[in-house]
């Protein structure tokens, strides 16, 4: 079968992907780099084909153009401005709006009926716009959501308990932003409630460090790229292996006709379901929270 992936955007997030999928053993056999700076991607492509002989499996690797989306099985959207310091994701709402209107009108040109895999910030509101302009069903829209702030909130949780991260099943859900949260009243450390190893305080902190990481690591170097591009590895297998497997992603939520993140099962047509979290009071409050800073961030751009 050809499992063929098209990256759009040939930054640092999209390239990292593209390193990630080249480096870890997956099913994909076909690699498009497109970006408009033509020479960018045949100079990426170029550079990850010379180490194809050492790679886990063979991957066929090209610059291309949006006629190559016809026939991909995903295509991720990478591209757009960065996060400059100081700025949040919110402030790159207006600058990427116009270039996803151009980017996805042009995917859908080509007769593409694959899935859309979303990275560029603010994540869900873009994940909403790529829905938006495509006119495809909301199962085959997919944000990497908070799937890369679930990964740093594991990793935390199992650094300060020296416990692998794998072992951690805690979730952060709601917007890809400020507003993001952790239900603790849901997770568990080996079936045990994670209040058992953790106080109130330190998952508090905890939070607070997941949330504002990405602000840490742009002030150190200005972008962050390498987890989310191996977050993305992580959603494109279980799209790929038809998994369903549970990622926290950005997902369509009916109710409010918008994107947000919560778990939800993926497998080869997309999302299969959004998973149901029972929440307490102040969980139900954050959630809100997310999906209001989301709903007036989309008004702006309608």
């Amino acid at each position: 079968m050809k499992n063929k992936v098209v990256i759009i955007g040939c930054g640092n997030v999209g390239m990292s992907y593209a390193y990630a999928l080249v480096n870890q053993k997956t099913s994909v056999n076909e690699l498009v780099l497109i970006d408009i700076n033509q020479d960018r991607a045949i100079g990426e492509a170029m550079d990850l084909n010379h180490g194809i002989s050492f790679a886990p499996s063979k991957i066929d690797i090209k610059a291309g153009s949006y006629e190559d989306c016809k026939d991909a099985t995903i295509v991720c959207i990478a591209a757009g401005a960065n996060q400059k310091p100081g700025e949040t994701r919110m402030d790159l709402i207006h600058k990427n709006d116009s270039i996803f209107k151009s980017i996805v009108e042009n995917v859908m040109k080509s007769g593409f009926q694959g899935i859309f895999l979303v990275a560029t910030n603010p994540l869900d509101v873009m994940t909403y716009v790529t829905w938006k302009y495509s006119k495809m069903d909301s199962s085959r829209i997919i944000g990497s959501g908070t799937s890369l702030d679930t990964s740093r909130l594991r990793f935390m949780i199992g650094d300060h308990l020296n416990i692998s991260p794998k072992s951690v099943h805690a979730y952060i859900i709601g917007e890809h932003g400020d507003s993001e949260f952790a239900p603790f009243s849901n997770a568990t450390i080996g079936l045990q409630d994670i209040h058992n190893f953790l106080s109130d305080e330190e998952l508090n902190n905890i939070c607070l460090n997941v949330k504002n990481a990405a602000y840490e690591i742009i002030n150190r170097k200005n972008a962050t790229y390498y987890g989310i591009g191996m977050c993305l590895v992580r959603i494109t297998n279980a799209i790929l292996n038809n998994e369903n497997s549970i990622i926290t992603i950005s997902t369509y939520d009916p109710n409010n006709n918008l994107f947000v993140s919560v778990p939800a099962i993926i497998n080869k047509n997309g999302v299969r379901e959004r998973v149901y979290v029972e929440l307490n009071e102040e969980e139900t409050a954050k959630l809100q929270n997310s999906i209001d800073i989301i709903k007036e961030a989309i008004q702006e751009i309608s």
